[in-house]
């Protein structure tokens, strides 16, 4: 089995994390976690050389796999589940 995706660590004023929690919730429907990743990928589709796009086409297809375990067999979400 792969090892559990590494946490990542950085200093952010508490308030400052707990308004982005209900900024991102609220706005997106998402979690901190996910928006941070969806702005990470994005500055890497946008600014980043074709080897760090290669980089992120490697951890598109780590995180596509950790899905697929997570979720053997079971269909995948509907919009708005």
């Amino acid at each position: 089995m792969a090892e559990p995706t590494p946490i990542q660590r950085f200093r952010a004023p508490m308030p400052l994390w707990e308004a982005y929690e209900t900024v991102v919730k609220r706005v997106y429907g998402r979690s901190r976690s996910e928006d941070l990743i969806a702005h990470i990928r994005r500055t890497i589709q946008r600014h980043g050389t074709e080897e760090e796009k290669q980089l992120l086409a490697e951890a598109d297809a780590e995180i596509a796999e950790r899905l697929a375990r997570k979720h053997a067999g079971r269909p995948p979400k509907q919009a708005g589940e």
